[in-house]
């Protein structure tokens, strides 16, 4: 925000009082009566663009090439070792209530919160009351990128090309920059925008759009992305929603990591949060996870949560002010590159160790507005103008962690279309996580039994055979050393007889030699 005296912060108390006589005067988000369009499941794809290049070029890079990433762009590269777990993240995107803007398990809301992104992402340059908008008079696209990259008018254009109503800039254009150009900072800029073009705001596969570019471009004046990344996230999930079907164009690693902090049967980080250097992101990532557990066994578990199964306050959460409400607005609007949404920090304050009273809902259902709307230029005045008066809420833990209100408001409120809990089959959240095989796991794993069985009874003959042909060839050598003793035995019997003759005719001759003599 650029003008901090209008920064106003309230007591707990007061902002009790406050959000339960608007909630009581203006109502709920949707009121008594009202027919969720929604269909009972959603078909969601999480097609994300392969980030592996992306992945090796930081590998590469020195220590001090990722400093310099870090203090101007904060921890987004740990994103890039998240692990896309497609049935857990099908199987929450079920629970997203459009007409809350926030996930409702069970009994428990929960929504990622900007003082969490914020947390999360760690970027030192983020001035988070300065929110990005959509500037009145926005430069070129190829004017951005000549910003950017340093490159020329020339090389610019060349490379931008058309994606359906959108101008983009492709992934190997950014790829050969980075690998080449001489200049470290422009390397590290050119990387980033790569991340929020491919990572952050997946829309157009394979390329960096001119939306993703704008807002990129006014990260050096100091803007939070954080909004607009929660507005993305929010906005795709209520768009698949209410389609039925459709492709998640939000960050989703960013969605999933928020996700495995507030589980605590799932993941259980040792948090060193009052390190200096403690980056959030790097734990998550470095744990581990089931990744197997079918997406039914998740949607079962999911909506059979309850208060005691969440972590309320992420473990790398420090207590501080809450924003709860920008300006006119009962809640915060938040702006981003494709449109607009608001959410209610006030739903979920158990996210911030708060007692939970009845939250300031109403009008969040007509919140959300896409700048292709007639009147998006006046709204988004509106919003940015809200921005310059925001409300915070200060406030202790106090126990019990909701109000009796919260409890009777929660129980009659009516929500949109989204699995209800179903008590009658709950299991213990163990059971739901260990995998049971498919029948087709099932036939697979008796074919490889089998498979197995059949090599050990090939092994076995093909030994035997070994040994047969063993024994043949120690008889075929006994064979042949007995003939050759006969053939020895005949030689030395014919030698023999030859010796005998020769005897016997020298006997004769020495008998006639004698009898010549006596004569």
């Amino acid at each position: 925000m650029e003008n901090g005296l209008l920064d106003r912060v309230e007591g707990n108390a007061n902002v009790h009082r406050w959000s339960e006589q608007t909630q009581f005067e203006k109502g709920d988000s949707i009121a008594a009566g009202y027919m969720s369009e929604l269909s009972g499941y959603t078909r969601i794809s999480v097609t994300q663009n392969n980030l592996q290049e992306l992945k090796e070029i930081w590998d590469h890079w020195g220590n001090e090439t990722k400093q310099l990433f870090y203090g101007n762009y904060g921890d987004l590269p740990y994103l890039l070792d998240v692990q896309i777990d497609e049935h857990l993240f099908r199987a929450f995107a079920q629970f997203w209530n459009p007409a809350y803007s926030c996930f409702t398990f069970g009994e428990v809301d929960l929504v990622p919160t900007v003082k969490e992104y914020t947390a999360l992402l760690r970027c030192p340059k983020f001035q988070v009351d300065r929110i990005y908008s959509r500037a009145v008079n926005v430069p070129t696209f190829w004017k951005k990128l000549m910003a950017i990259t340093g490159m020329s008018e020339q090389w610019i254009t060349a490379r931008i090309k058309e994606k359906g109503e959108c101008k983009c800039i492709s992934w190997d254009a950014l790829k050969g920059l980075i690998l080449t150009h001489p200049d470290e900072t422009k390397r590290v800029d050119v990387f980033a925008l790569s991340l929020y073009g491919l990572m952050v705001f997946p829309r157009a596969l394979g390329y960096v759009d001119e939306a993703t570019t704008d807002l990129f471009h006014r990260l050096s004046k100091r803007v939070t992305s954080v909004p607009a990344i929660l507005v993305e996230t929010f906005r795709s999930l209520g768009t698949c929603r209410k389609a039925g079907a459709g492709r998640f164009v939000g960050c989703a690693q960013l969605l999933l990591a928020w996700f495995y902090s507030h589980f605590r049967f799932i993941d259980k980080v040792v948090c060193r949060v009052f390190f200096e250097d403690y980056s959030p992101l790097k734990d998550i990532v470095t744990s581990t996870r089931k990744t197997d557990v079918p997406e039914e066994n998740w949607i079962a578990l999911l909506q059979n949560l309850q208060s005691k199964d969440v972590e309320w306050r992420a473990p790398w959460m420090i207590p501080g002010e809450i924003l709860y409400r920008c300006g006119s607005f009962n809640w915060v609007p938040l702006l981003e590159i494709w449109g607009a949404i608001g959410y209610a920090p006030l739903l979920v304050l158990r996210q911030f160790s708060l007692r939970q009273f009845v939250p300031a809902t109403h009008g969040l259902t007509q919140s959300e507005f896409a700048y292709r709307r007639a009147d998006c230029k006046k709204r988004v005045s509106e919003i940015s103008s809200a921005w310059n008066k925001t409300c915070r809420l200060k406030g202790v833990a106090i126990s019990p962690a909701t109000t009796p209100r919260y409890v009777e408001w929660r129980g009659r409120r009516i929500n949109d279309n989204i699995p209800e809990p179903n008590m009658e089959g709950a299991r213990l959240i163990e059971e739901y996580l260990q995998v049971m095989p498919s029948e087709l796991e099932i036939m697979k794993q008796e074919f490889e039994r089998k498979n197995l069985e059949l090599k050990k009874r090939i092994a076995k003959l093909e030994e035997e055979k070994m040994y047969l042909s063993l024994d043949i060839d120690v008889q075929k050598m006994e064979v042949e050393k007995e003939r050759k003793e006969k053939r020895k035995i005949e030689e030395d019997r014919d030698d023999l007889k030859e010796h005998y003759k020769k005897a016997q005719v020298s006997l004769r001759r020495a008998k006639i030699g004698g009898s010549s003599d006596q004569l």
